[in-house]
C-alpha cells in the first residue's frame, strides 16, 4: 500500500512538473527589439495594466513623487527624447518617467509596460564638477530602465517564476521535503543568473538608445562608478546577486559603445 501510494504521488508530481514545462515551452517568442528568444506568458496590454496599477504603490514606498516640477520636467524631457529617437517608440508602451522623493536610496527601476522611476538620491548624484546635472548620465540611467521595458524582462521573469513554481510543486508532491528544498535552492541560483543577464542586456540597450538620441554613452560608465561607490566595499558577490559586478558591467558597456558607435 505504501509503495502504491508513493507511485501515485510520483505520477501526480511528474504531471504537475510536465504541465509547467509544456506551458513554459509553448510561450516562446522572439523579442522584435532585441532579437532574443524569450518565454512570455502575458501580453503587452497586460504588462501596461500591471505597471499602471503598481506605479502608485511603488511611488509611495519611496515617499511619493518629488515636489520639484523643474527636476521632474528634466526627467520627462530626457526620457521622451530617448524614446522618440529609438526603437522604444515602436514598442507602443506608454512610457512615463517619475522622480521619487526618496533622498536616501540610490536606485532606479522600471515596471512592466513603461513606468520608469529614479530616486532623488540617485538624481542628485548625477552632477558634474560645476554642480550641474549631467544630462548624459541621467540619459544613461533612464536608457537602462527603458531597456528593461522593451526587453520585457519583467514579463519573462514572471514566466520563469511560473515554471519554477510548477516544478517546485511537482517536487513537493512527488518527493520528500529535503528534495523539494534542494530543487528550490537550484531554482534560486538559476533565477539570479537570469537577473544578471537582464541587467547586462539593459546596459547594452541603454547604450544603443543613448547613441540614437545623441547622448554620450561613455557617461553610463560614470553611473556604474556611482553605483559601485554606493554599494561600498562589502557588496554582495556577483554569484549571490541578481546584478552583475560593476566592473563586469563597465567592460560590457565599453564593448557596446564600440559596437553601436560604428552605426
Amino acid at each position: 500500500m505504501r509503495r502504491s501510494g508513493l507511485n501515485i504521488r510520483l505520477l501526480i508530481g511528474a504531471a504537475i512538473a510536465l504541465f509547467a514545462v509544456v506551458k513554459y515551452c509553448a510561450s516562446a517568442e522572439t523579442n522584435p527589439y532585441t532579437g532574443k528568444k524569450q518565454h512570455i506568458s502575458i501580453s503587452p496590454k497586460e504588462e501596461i495594466a500591471i505597471g499602471l496599477s503598481s506605479a502608485p504603490s511603488m511611488a509611495q514606498q519611496h515617499g511619493g513623487l518629488h515636489p520639484n516640477a523643474q527636476y521632474q520636467q528634466i526627467v520627462d524631457v530626457i526620457g521622451k527624447k530617448l524614446v522618440d529617437n529609438s526603437i522604444a517608440k515602436k514598442s507602443g508602451y506608454p512610457f512615463e518617467f517619475h522622480l521619487l522623493r526618496d533622498d536616501r536610496t540610490i536606485n532606479a527601476f522600471a515596471l512592466p509596460g513603461g513606468q520608469v522611476f529614479i530616486t532623488f538620491a540617485l538624481f542628485s548624484k548625477l552632477v558634474n564638477q560645476e554642480g550641474r546635472l549631467n544630462e548624459n548620465m541621467l540619459a544613461g540611467v533612464l536608457g537602462h530602465e527603458i531597456g528593461h521595458v522593451i526587453g520585457r524582462h519583467s514579463a519573462a521573469r514572471m514566466a520563469k517564476q511560473d515554471l519554477t513554481q510548477g516544478l517546485l510543486s511537482g517536487a513537493a508532491v512527488g518527493f520528500d521535503p529535503s528534495t523539494a528544498q534542494g530543487a528550490a535552492a537550484i531554482a534560486n541560483v538559476v533565477n539570479m543568473k537570469y537577473g544578471r543577464e537582464d541587467e547586462l542586456e539593459s546596459d547594452d540597450l541603454g547604450v544603443r538608445l543613448m547613441v540614437k538620441a545623441g547622448y554620450d554613452p561613455r557617461y553610463l560608465i560614470n553611473v556604474m562608478e556611482i553605483l559601485k561607490a554606493a554599494a561600498g566595499p562589502n557588496r554582495t558577490p556577483e554569484f549571490q546577486s541578481t546584478h552583475p559586478d560593476p566592473e563586469n558591467r563597465i567592460e560590457k558597456i565599453k564593448e557596446a559603445i564600440k559596437k553601436y558607435a560604428k552605426r
